[in-house]
């Protein structure tokens, strides 16, 4: 079982519900960036979402497209993103870290090559957003090699043929996308979600983890309790956007700065 499956089951166990946050690497600058992933585990993260900036981040919103900006001005590529969990895993050897991004420059490393650094830095798990499983078996012939996890999105309107596609390819857990749109956007219809999630759970026994537009701790209570957990993204990123990347910030301000993740915590510990 992978570390990413053995927390998620773990948490479940308790009677808990999964808190997965969403940081770019790089944003604001290199140096903040493995600081801030201690703070979002000290505030009660579960997993840590790494977002590897990309120049078109297709699938973002606007809080997150500003984020890879910041983070590519930074500097940030995959060899720094390698460091950075090199680094991260220096203290913490059981945070499970999944990294998020686009293909073009896993292409451009090459898929072998590519997986062999994210497995050697201490990652667990992928999600490419623009990699259709269609497409993808030479991909997870490299990665499943590793033993390296690979998540995929669910819409609201992914027809049933890519849906059993999507379940047979997943592992680790189910990633929901509760509304249709970009990330940052207000989540509508919590009744439609249920019965998305509801049929979700015929088809595959992965836990279903719900992210876009879960904005505070009671939205994130909302989606927790017809899921198995919940993704914090743009909340997140806008708050981080607001530090200097050239100044050095104290552990108790980092802490402040993700404080949304402990009050997000506290609300679903609560359901």
């Amino acid at each position: 079982m992978s570390r990413i499956s053995q927390t998620i089951a773990s948490k479940l166990a308790q009677g808990k519900k999964v808190l997965i946050p969403y940081i770019v690497a790089g944003d604001p600058s290199l140096e903040l960036t493995v600081p801030l992933m201690h703070a979002l585990v000290t505030s009660g993260a579960d997993i840590i979402e790494l977002g590897m900036p990309f120049s078109d981040p297709s699938s973002d919103g606007p809080v997150i497209q500003l984020g890879a900006e910041r983070a590519l001005r930074a500097g940030s590529n995959l060899k720094h993103i390698f460091a950075m969990v090199r680094e991260f895993r220096e203290q913490d050897k059981d945070t499970p870290i999944l990294l998020m991004g686009y293909l073009n420059p896993i292409e451009s490393m090459g898929y072998e090559t590519f997986a062999a650094e994210v497995k050697t830095a201490g990652a667990d798990g992928l999600l490419i957003v623009d990699l259709p499983t269609a497409e993808c078996e030479e991909f997870f012939a490299a990665v499943h090699a590793k033993g390296l996890d690979t998540i995929f999105l669910v819409a609201p309107t992914t027809n049933e043929t890519r849906l059993e596609s999507i379940c047979k390819h997943t592992s680790g857990w189910l990633y929901y996308v509760s509304l249709k749109g970009v990330t940052g956007a207000a989540i509508l219809d919590n009744g439609e979600i249920r019965a998305k999630i509801e049929h979700l759970r015929t088809l595959t026994d992965l836990p279903i983890i719900v992210g876009f537009g879960i904005k505070d701790a009671a939205s994130a209570r909302d989606m927790a309790a017809i899921s198995d957990g919940v993704i914090v993204g743009s909340a997140l990123v806008e708050k981080i956007g607001l530090l200097q990347a050239d100044m050095r910030y104290s552990n108790a301000e980092l802490n402040a700065t993700v404080g949304v993740i402990g009050e997000i915590r506290s609300a679903i510990d609560a359901l």
